[in-house]
């Protein structure tokens, strides 16, 4: 018995991975639990026979089938936790869009969470204070509707005012966003310029999302990022808060 246990671990984690992406590898499942592809092959058949509904698709991976509805995740009292820390840190966030979706959904979760776990998940959101944005200032709110345009490849158009305060419509096809200094940066191919640039989305003052898609780009964010690095490695970069970062400036924000 003992020794089944740690592969019903297993079995009810591939589940949960399985759930958390549309198709999901043997080699990412392998990686991820330390066994081999041949286990792997051995655990799918286990939980199709227990009758989860996985399909395989030939060359990419596995799936759950569409529709299907398996009951709600049971969370332990550290993930419980965790999630509740992330509320803290997320509340404090600049953008308000990315504030109101996540307590919209950290709600979601919460109604699933045994009734003891609510108890202690209250007294430890009254513990937890996040000192950083102490005035909870929000300085954009369009991070979750880019977020969509770049998953779904839609171009956008916007009004952009720069930090040297050069006011500019760009029309572009946005790629990918990371955050530094407490602000959030689109970087995009710029239609104008015909090249990629960064864009600071507090410096955004309206943003339309246009019916229209473009083709995805082939470069990944990593291969973006080590080609910035290897033409800026010389140069001196200072806080992107101050809006004087290096890196900002030659991409021209």
């Amino acid at each position: 018995m003992d020794k089944e246990k740690p592969r019903l671990v297993r079995l009810t984690a591939i589940l949960t991975q399985l759930q958390s992406k549309r198709i999901v590898t043997a080699k990412d499942i392998a990686e991820k639990h330390n066994v081999s592809t041949r286990t792997v092959y051995r655990d799918i058949r286990t939980l199709e026979k227990s009758g989860i509904p996985i399909v395989t698709e030939e060359g990419k991976g596995y799936s759950i089938m569409e529709g299907y509805k398996i009951p709600p995740v049971m969370f332990t009292q550290d993930e419980a936790n965790a999630l509740i820390t992330a509320e803290q840190l997320i509340n404090k966030n600049k953008d308000q869009s990315l504030t109101e979706q996540y307590e919209s959904a950290v709600n979601k979760i919460k109604s699933v969470l045994k009734y003891n776990q609510k108890e202690k998940t209250e007294i430890l959101t009254n513990r937890i204070q996040v000192r950083n944005n102490r005035e909870n200032e929000k300085t954009s709110n369009y991070l979750i509707k880019l977020q969509s345009t770049i998953s779904n490849y839609q171009v956008v158009r916007m009004d952009y005012l720069s930090l040297q305060n050069k006011k500019s419509q760009r029309e572009i096809e946005p790629f990918a966003l990371y955050t530094t200094q407490e602000n959030w940066v689109l970087i995009a191919f710029c239609k104008q310029k015909n090249d990629f640039r960064a864009f600071r989305l507090d410096c955004i003052q309206k943003l339309q999302i246009l019916e229209k898609n473009f083709e995805p780009h082939k470069i990944t964010l990593q291969q973006y990022l080590e080609n910035c690095n290897s033409k800026y490695k010389n140069t001196l970069d200072t806080p992107l808060s101050q809006g004087q970062s290096n890196f900002a400036l030659n991409q021209k924000i």
